[in-house]
Parts: structure tokens; C-alpha cells; sequence
């Protein structure tokens, strides 16, 4: 079911236009063409400090980000949703905050080449990612071999991707995928909760599934 428009959607939007980013794409929504013409975001420009970059894709309504950020004021932090009546929820949240090294842009990640330059993201986090459980869709999925290819391109040498999910099949999918592009993985824990892993921070479906008594699992990989 399609998400109903928020009420004064593009008004609230364009009061976060301080701290958010809504590029213009290509009229024919082709990926594939757009990535042909870059036009990078000025992230020097955005960001108060030159500092190294981190990635959120899929970042809700940003209690994630937030926290973040708060917890890492020597990091940026870029927070990209697609979804406007969503990602107008968490830019509201970052406006608030007041944080300085927090971003958002509302895009859908495989065009996210066209305006990050090649080799500036130092962490990815993938958090609670839609599993497209129906195998044809797997493609959609964000740790699909052509999102893979994406976030190589993307990452800084030796930087890392950072996911949890309750979904188990999609967490073995993206084991099998991070696996197979090459990736190492560490940190691995099928129950995250229940685990020794300090300083996790909580996002809003994390809590929901884990309220529910749902395993939640996580990993880390990184390129060699």
C-alpha cells in the first residue's frame, strides 16, 4: 500500500532545506544514465568541518542518525532515505538536534555515485533494510551485487559495512553476497541483544522487533 502524503509535506521540507538535499533527477529516472553526468554535493561546503564521512542508507526517521552523530562529533554523517514523507521526519528530527555534522538526502542509494565522489565514505551502515523476502525482487535487496558494486565504489580503503536486520534469510543472503563480492566479515552475532557487543545504539524498528522478543542480527565487513 502506497504511503498517504503528509499534510504541508513540501512546505516542511523546504524549512529543512538547511540540512537536507533534494536533487533533481534525470527526467527519465534511469540510474544507469544518470550516473553518466556526476554532480557532487559540495560536502566541504555542507559540513561545517572537513572531517571524515559516514553513510546511513535507509535511515527512517533518524533516531539512528541522531544518536550518531551526537555520539561522534568528529565524523560526518550522511543519512540518505528515499522516501520524502519519511526522510522529512528525520531531517525535522536532525534540525532540532542541532548537530553540525549531520546531513541528510533524500535519494535511493543506486544513484548515490552521481553525487558522492569515488572513495569518501569511510563507514556504511545498512540498518533494517526492506528483505524483498520474493526471490524476484532479490535485486532490490541492499546488499544485491549491483548495490555491492556501488558501495566499492563508494568506500574509503579498509572501510567498513555495518548491518542488522531481524530478517534471518536476508541476513544469510547477505552474508553469501558480502562473502562472495570479496568482502571479510567479523563481528558477526545471530542475537544481537543478547550478545557482548557494547555501544549498540537502538533504531525505531530495532526496538519494535526486539520488544516482540525477535532475534536481531548483525555484522560487520570490510574489503581487504
Amino acid at each position: 500500500m502506497r504511503m498517504r502524503r503528509k499534510k504541508y509535506l513540501n512546505e516542511r521540507l523546504n524549512e529543512c532545506a538547511e540540512n537536507l538535499r533534494i536533487p533533481v533527477l534525470p527526467p527519465d529516472r534511469d540510474f544507469r544514465n544518470a550516473l553518466l553526468t556526476p554532480e557532487y554535493l559540495d560536502l566541504a561546503g555542507w559540513f561545517e568541518k572537513d572531517q571524515p564521512l559516514w553513510l546511513e542508507i535507509g535511515c527512517g526517521k533518524g533516531q539512528f542518525a541522531v544518536e550518531l552523530a551526537r555520539r561522534h562529533p568528529e565524523i560526518n554523517i550522511l543519512a540518505v532515505e528515499k522516501v520524502a514523507n519519511v526522510v522529512v521526519a528525520a531531517a525535522e528530527k536532525g534540525k532540532e538536534a542541532g548537530l553540525p555534522n549531520l546531513r541528510f538526502l533524500q535519494l535511493g542509494a543506486e544513484y548515490l555515485p552521481r553525487y558522492l565522489r569515488p572513495h569518501t565514505v569511510s563507514r556504511l551502515y545498512l540498518n533494517f533494510s526492506c528483505p524483498y523476502p520474493k526471490k524476484r525482487y532479490a535485486g532490490h535487496r541492499l546488499t544485491a551485487p549491483q548495490f555491492l558494486e556501488i558501495y566499492q565504489g563508494l568506500l574509503t580503503p579498509g572501510a567498513e559495512i555495518h548491518q542488522k536486520t531481524d530478517n534471518r534469510p536476508f541476513f544469510e543472503y547477505s552474508i553469501e553476497q558480502l562473502s562472495g563480492f570479496g568482502f571479510t566479515l567479523k563481528n558477526v552475532s545471530l542475537d544481537l541483544h543478547h550478545s557482548d557487543f557494547e555501544g549498540n545504539i537502538v533504531t525505531e524498528y530495532e526496538k519494535r522487533f526486539s520488544d516482540l522478543g525477535q532475534p536481531i542480527y548483525r555484522l560487520e565487513a570490510y574489503l581487504k
